[in-house]
């Protein structure tokens, strides 16, 4: 059997970054893809924003690693000349009521680290925006966009160039671990064994596959397990808006937003569905166009009248807690599961892209605490 030193699973923007990462640091990396393409689920079907750190828990994974990504993430793409613009964000209060949120925003994305927001008066924020109607906004000086696939096939060049090697098609179906690592059961038309010493499985959507053909992991090391699907529509003509516009957050989603991508495209979305896993259903339904006109109504009243239309949607790997509220990133390691040299991450959805980079460092800094790099 080939013998790797470490093997990362899942060939989308955090395994690549880790893998990179890993790569540059010294190690022989080895990427397991089960599809044939790279980057095919959450990674490719997201907002591609570089979100400023305004909403997360205070303390939280995705707090912290979500503003130290967004630096690193600025600096790769300007030293990489990776397509990036620092497009600023609104988030708008739609009706009066809202505006008492918006201070308690302000604190919240302080707390985090995030202390260049600033509210505006509604005749502001018209000023900038001139198809805007709101009561009121915040103003994120520091949100952009990023080409997330000339991000990823940066990271993929970078991750080889220093020694990396990906294997697509390459479904992990079982791992045994022993004493000085792990054997791989790679689901190919030859039936690959590998060994490896390390193992980190970033595979989004499939990790929880991936965890449960862990021999003697124990079951209450992997969390539970949901899909949150969202849809995006789209509206033809020229960008109303310059800036990505928020409506201020419900308690479960970012609502129905504004984004255009480095391209001078423009979507509207997404929504919030949740699935039952393993399903993975991509479909979607013009159905819902009505629905998505209301919700942007609030605060683009020109929006024309029938003019959404299906877009794209994408499905995140998301974990909840016991009271049904969205948990925050697991990184699932020795201390956790008691074995050594393994790595899981869980619930790897937004702010996955902009942390990337620093969520890559972290599992770094893990793996060295498990005694095997």
């Amino acid at each position: 059997m080939d013998e790797i030193e470490t093997v990362v699973v899942g060939a989308g923007v955090i395994g690549l970054a880790v893998a990179r990462h890993l790569a540059r640091a010294g190690q022989e990396v080895l990427v397991l893809e089960a599809e044939t393409r790279i980057a095919q689920h959450t990674s490719s079907r997201n907002s591609q924003v570089i979100h400023a750190g305004i909403y997360y828990p205070q303390g939280s994974w995705r707090a912290r690693l979500c503003v130290a990504g967004k630096r690193m993430l600025y600096d790769y793409c300007a030293d990489r000349h990776v397509p990036f613009e620092n497009t600023q964000k609104l988030i708008v209060a739609t009706d009066a009521s809202q505006l008492a949120k918006l201070p308690r925003l302000m604190e919240n994305a302080a707390a985090n680290g995030v202390g260049d927001l600033h509210q505006i008066s509604a005749a502001a924020a018209a000023a900038m925006e001139p198809a805007l109607a709101c009561h009121g906004a915040l103003l994120s000086p520091s949100t952009g966009i990023v080409d997330a696939p000339a991000f990823i096939l940066s990271l993929l060049g970078e991750a080889e160039s220093a020694g990396a090697s990906l294997a697509l098609g390459a479904p992990l179906e079982r791992v045994f671990p022993t004493d000085s690592g792990f054997i791989l059961h790679i689901g190919d038309a030859d039936g690959t064994q590998l060994k490896c010493r390390n193992l980190v499985n970033a595979a989004g959507l499939g990790a929880w596959d991936v965890a449960r053909g862990i021999a003697g992991l124990p079951a209450t090391a992997v969390p539970n397990q949901s899909y949150a699907k969202g849809s995006w529509f789209s509206v033809s003509g020229a960008a109303p808006f310059q800036r990505l516009i928020y409506p201020v957050p419900d308690d479960e989603s970012l609502g129905v937003h504004y984004v255009r991508d480095t391209g001078g495209g423009f979507r509207f979305g997404p929504d919030l569905r949740y699935l039952d896993p393993p399903r993975v259903d991509y479909s979607l339904d013009d159905k819902q166009a009505a629905r998505f006109e209301q919700s942007v109504r609030r605060w683009w009243p020109d929006l024309p009248a029938g003019a959404m239309r299906p877009d794209s949607c994408g499905i995140r790997p998301r974990v909840l807690n016991d009271g049904g509220v969205q948990s925050d990133f697991v990184f699932s390691t020795a201390a956790d599961h008691g074995i050594k040299g393994l790595v899981q991450l869980f619930g790897m959805e937004s702010p996955g892209l902009t942390a990337s980079l620093a969520i890559a460092q972290v599992v770094a800094a893990q793996l060295n605490g498990a005694g095997r790099s």
